[in-house]
């Protein structure tokens, strides 16, 4: 792809989050509808570390994994516009190892996850009440367009992916540590971030947390796959 398409492409995700994050942040202060509380901000969920938002108890994926692409994409904007050769720059090393390892993985997760929930059962993870709160469009900003921009982006450059085990790695540190900030809340609150949990028996949560990693992995290989037969002709040449 043209240089100029693919900074025009990240510049665009870029202004995306950016519009969204300041969007769930501008809804911090508002009256909040029943059963939603705030204890932890939008740090309780995952989507926030992918955007940035402040609501409830029910979808913790969204707000970090908006957040987090934000950040890529202000990398991946910032990149294309240096001079110089980018494929050598520290600044395309960290921008490959973010997406690589937490903006598709996460990112991709966070999608299949939450959909797959949504359409057992939406009170276990986004409950209507938040559609008093945000609208329809804000939940498919936040779970369904992440994915067809991370595509986006696996098809208009290639990008170096580090050694599995490393990747692993840092996927089951963020992991544990995204679970340990899960469990404080629950223990100072007395609600879980999203209602699933308080399903499971602890040997449940910890079954479910395993497999979520699991299935982060997969993502993982899964990308490292989809970016080496995408531009496997680019690596010969």
């Amino acid at each position: 792809m043209p240089s100029t398409l693919r900074a025009a492409f990240h510049i665009s995700a870029f202004g995306w989050y950016t519009f969204i994050v300041n969007y769930l942040a501008s809804k911090d202060g508002e009256e909040l509808p029943a059963g939603l509380f705030v204890y932890g901000g939008p740090w309780k969920y995952l989507t926030f570390l992918n955007l940035v938002s402040t609501i409830s108890s029910d979808h913790c994926g969204e707000y970090v994994i908006q957040l987090l692409q934000m950040t890529f994409f202000s990398l991946a904007a910032v990149n294309d516009l240096q001079p110089g050769k980018k494929a050598e720059s520290t600044l395309n090393r960290w921008k490959d190892f973010l997406f690589s390892v937490f903006a598709f993985p996460v990112g991709t997760f966070v999608v299949v996850l939450f959909w797959t929930i949504f359409a057992y059962d939406r009170e276990l993870v986004y409950p209507a009440t938040i559609d008093a709160f945000l609208p329809p469009w804000i939940n498919h900003a936040m779970h369904t367009l992440v994915l067809p921009v991370l595509l986006g982006e696996v098809l208009v450059q290639p990008h170096t992916y580090p050694q599995t085990r490393r990747a692993l790695a840092a996927l089951s540190v963020v992991g544990l540590a995204y679970l340990s900030w899960i469990l404080w809340i629950y223990l100072m609150v007395g609600v879980w971030v999203y209602p699933l949990l308080g399903h499971f028996s602890t040997a449940g949560l910890l079954g479910f947390f395993f497999f979520n990693m699991a299935v982060v992995s997969l993502l993982y290989l899964l990308g490292d796959r989809l970016n080496s037969q995408i531009w496997r002709k680019d690596k010969v040449e």
